[in-house]
């Protein structure tokens, strides 16, 4: 039986654990508190070899902790991987990262080799996460805006009335159920298990504008179209416009299990109470 420490037991954390349980894996999962098996800082490396000497036989390491509330990111993110990869250093790791990373504002397609370059700090240090994962060759799966059962902030804001089409409803968004973000870390491991120092969009195969999304959305809830505004000034993300391609993680034979958000929503929307 083969062993996976997933550290971060989050959103997608425990969708990653839950898969690979049922399909016969042992899993570990750990973070700082809560429902966990193990308590440990990712930031802090003793915490961490304390572990690695608990636990034998770990053949895969996750990070998908997130800095969440604290704003923490090089630490959670980059130290945290550097740590992680420091107490187990014969373990190939995984890490969740982000298609925040591109800074592209013209709606262009964006693939795994486009420039990352950026004045965000938190894209930087993302980046610089990656890198220390490539370089003990591991995996980099940059996942598109999260949603999925019991989470969906746009959704939440579309039923609560408080939605805004930025401008002209042009600027393209791109989403990644967790249930797809669990599923392509499960197939390149099981299916491709030689592929390492790697980076794959983790996205569906359905960019679609911030207008459309919203009346799809109107068509199908029976709901007004939103209101237009000028777009937010601040964004913790940035803004961006862009279509992300998962094409070469389809190449290896991969393909969402949810290919579209808007066909996704009604059952989000259940599952969020909204409807």
């Amino acid at each position: 039986m083969k062993h996976v420490l997933v550290a971060g037991h989050g959103f997608v954390g425990k969708e990653i654990a839950k898969l690979f349980r049922a399909r016969g894996w042992q899993v570990s999962t750990l973070s700082r508190g809560g429902d966990s098996d193990y308590q440990a800082d990712l930031t802090d490396l003793a915490s961490l070899q304390s572990l690695a000497r608990q636990l034998a036989g770990v053949d895969v390491l996750v990070h998908c902790a997130s800095a969440g509330g604290s704003g923490d990111y090089r630490g959670v993110y980059y130290h945290g991987v550097k740590n992680l990869i420091s107490a187990f250093p014969s373990v190939k790791p995984y890490f969740t990262s982000s298609t925040s990373v591109y800074p592209q504002v013209d709606g262009s397609e964006v693939t795994e080799i486009s420039s990352t370059e950026q004045e965000r700090e938190g894209g930087r240090i993302l980046v610089e996460s990656e890198q220390l994962v490539l370089g003990a060759g591991g995996v980099v799966l940059r996942l598109a805006g999260l949603y999925g059962e019991g989470r969906s902030f746009l959704l939440r804001r579309f039923f609560s009335g408080d939605s805004k089409i930025e401008e002209a409803g042009d600027r393209l968004m791109n989403h990644t159920h967790h249930e797809d973000a669990a599923d392509a870390m499960w197939f390149i491991e099981n299916r491709c298990p030689s592929v390492s120092s790697e980076i794959y969009n983790v996205c569906d195969s359905s960019p679609i504008s911030q207008l459309a999304t919203y009346q799809h959305l109107c068509a199908i809830f029976q709901k007004p179209l939103p209101a237009s505004g000028p777009r937010p000034e601040f964004s913790k993300r940035g803004w961006s416009n862009k279509a992300v391609s998962n094409k070469k993680l389809r190449s290896l034979g991969w393909e969402p299990l949810h290919p579209s958000f808007v066909e996704a929503a009604p059952a989000v929307a259940i599952s969020l109470g909204l409807i």
